[in-house]
């Protein structure tokens, strides 16, 4: 099966921390008569003080590269899920890969940036975004030069799997870096980038990987869609050092110094040393993740045996057991790894449903119409790919521009874009059922499609978002991008389930792949009905 991706979570270590304590002992040695240093650096002119201080005290924050650096970084990450796709025959043909083997190459990236998605977020919170974005940057563009040069089926899946982990800790920081850095409209313009990037990534993917396959630069057939990445990775750890900043958190209120000899209060120590990573529910959501994403990128090629429905349950399970210590820790004063306040929070859950129905829709209908343009109608990786332009450039430029709408529309742009999107999945559908190309209806559908996500995704994820307290924003982040990358992978497994069923495995005409489109757009716009009645039901609430 193809799949999905892609981050962020608990707040970083406010800044303040240390800054009191310095400040606290500084005002003790005074107090006590200590030594007069503490007097002599506060009169030192800043002329005379540590160049790095000079330095950071004068650098500006550049919120416009910081989001260029970041957005291109998420882009490469996004795109290397999708990408593989279009270039799969090639790989395949090239390394005489098994069937297996070409599922594990497409997968493995996904399966371990899933697994690792939220470790990646927590580290980010601990060790600094900006420090884990370069490092996750370094070792995806490392692995994606393994993958490139990568001379046996079994080393392009382990460097899959590599690349994956770097996404893992590139990405969860995107969205926390822009969270800190933005506020008011900037912030609301910086989330839309974020949500084109994000979304248009999967079409642009398979744009991208057509063109690189289909020139086959120096008769290197599929390997310029992994090499790609290198010089772009390169650029950014070159200019991301000068140029990215972690944002400094609000100065925390003094806090007049505790005496050596006075008692620690009650659970303070505790706290702090449970104030790591986590570690019990790191494991116990990392199992969860992989216990749902193994099934469902592999449930369709091996036929759904019954393993597939054992781990499915099995993750359920994991999750209860997950939310039940999450809720234990925090309430004995611990730090968990998502804090159950945020998932609790008005809005949060019924937006984690949404995007994820959204993620899902959007890339089920790309996987299942790359089947059929490439299996049905036998377009080659080029044209196949630019299929999908309407729909990559409606979705960044509605992303983009939403709040230019009257500000009484705002709260019709949700059910509204879900509904644009189910008319569109039908109309794409309809134009496609007689076995052709489907002329400039299919466009007009396409269109349309990238619209309506579009409308659907962007002002719900800013909204949601704008609704949290700062201090909660990376927390709820990382809840509701990882909906949006679980919703992209269940896409792909349910609706690619669906096209490959119903066309019997084998897509062995146009017309045949055409009936398989037709129930698959069906199902496509229905859930997108769902989400659009999401919003009546809660009108409807609100009436009682």
């Amino acid at each position: 099966m193809r799949d999905t991706t892609p981050t962020t979570l608990p707040p970083t270590p406010p800044a303040g921390d240390l800054a009191g304590s310095s400040k606290g002992e500084t005002t003790d040695n005074r107090a006590h008569g200590g030594s007069a240093t503490g007097h002599r650096a506060a009169r030192r002119p800043a002329s005379q003080r540590p160049a790095s201080r000079r330095s950071a005290a004068r650098r500006p924050p550049r919120p416009g590269w910081l989001l260029a650096i970041v957005l291109t970084g998420q882009l490469m990450a996004v795109l290397d899920v999708f990408i593989v796709n279009i270039a799969a025959p090639t790989v395949r043909a090239d390394l005489h890969a098994s069937g297996a083997g070409l599922q594990l190459v497409i997968a493995g990236y996904t399966i371990s940036y899933a697994v690792l998605l939220i470790t990646g977020a927590r580290l980010g919170a601990l060790i600094g975004h900006r420090r884990m974005f370069l490092t996750g940057l370094a070792v995806f563009t490392g692995a994606s030069l393994a993958c490139g040069l990568a001379a046996t089926t079994g080393l392009l899946i382990a460097f899959r799997f590599v690349q994956g982990a770097g996404a893992a800790l590139m990405l969860p920081q995107v969205l926390s870096l822009i969270q800190r850095t933005f506020t008011g409209g900037s912030r609301a313009r910086a989330l839309g980038a974020y949500s084109a990037v994000l979304a248009s990534g999967a079409a642009g993917g398979q744009i991208l990987g057509g063109m690189l396959v289909e020139a086959d630069l120096f008769g290197s057939g599929w390997r310029p869609v992994f090499l790609v990445n290198v010089p772009i990775g390169l650029a950014l750890l070159a200019l991301g050092p000068r140029l990215l900043h972690d944002p400094a958190d609000a100065p925390r209120p003094a806090v007049a110094p505790r005496p050596a000899d006075a008692p620690r209060p009650r659970g303070e120590g505790a706290a702090v040393r449970r104030g790591g990573l986590d570690l019990p529910g790191l494991v116990l959501l990392a199992s969860a993740v992989l216990l749902f994403t193994v099934p469902l990128v592999l449930g369709q090629e091996r036929g759904w045996p019954l393993w597939c429905w054992i781990t499915l349950g099995l993750s359920a399970v994991f999750v209860a057991l997950f939310a039940a210590y999450e809720t234990r820790l925090a309430s004995r004063g611990g730090a968990p790894l998502i804090s159950p306040r945020v998932v609790r929070a008005p809005g949060i859950p019924r937006a984690v449903i949404r995007i994820a129905l959204g993620m899902a829709a959007n890339a089920g209908f790309l996987f299942a119409l790359t089947l059929h343009v490439q299996g049905g109608l036998g377009y080659g990786p080029l044209r196949a790919g630019l299929t999908f332009v309407p729909t990559a450039v409606a979705f960044g430029v509605v992303g983009l521009n939403w709040q230019r709408l009257p500000a009484r529309w705002h709260a019709a742009t949700v059910p509204g874009g879900f509904l644009l999107a189910a008319v569109s999945f039908a109309g794409a559908g309809l134009a496609l059922r007689d076995g052709t190309d489907g002329g400039p209806w299919l466009l007009v559908a396409l269109t349309a499609s990238g619209a309506g996500l579009s409308l659907a995704y962007s002002p719900l994820l800013t909204r949601t978002l704008a609704t949290v307290r700062q201090q909660d924003a990376a927390d709820a982040s990382g809840v509701l991008v990882t909906a949006a990358q679980l919703g992209l992978l269940t896409g792909v497994a349910v609706f690619g389930a669906v096209f490959l069923g119903t066309a019997d495995d084998t897509v062995p005409s146009a017309g045949a792949s055409a009936d398989a489109l037709w129930v698959t757009c069906v199902a496509l716009a229905g859930a997108a009905l769902c989400g659009a009645l999401m919003s009546l039901v809660r009108r409807l609430g609100h009436l009682r």
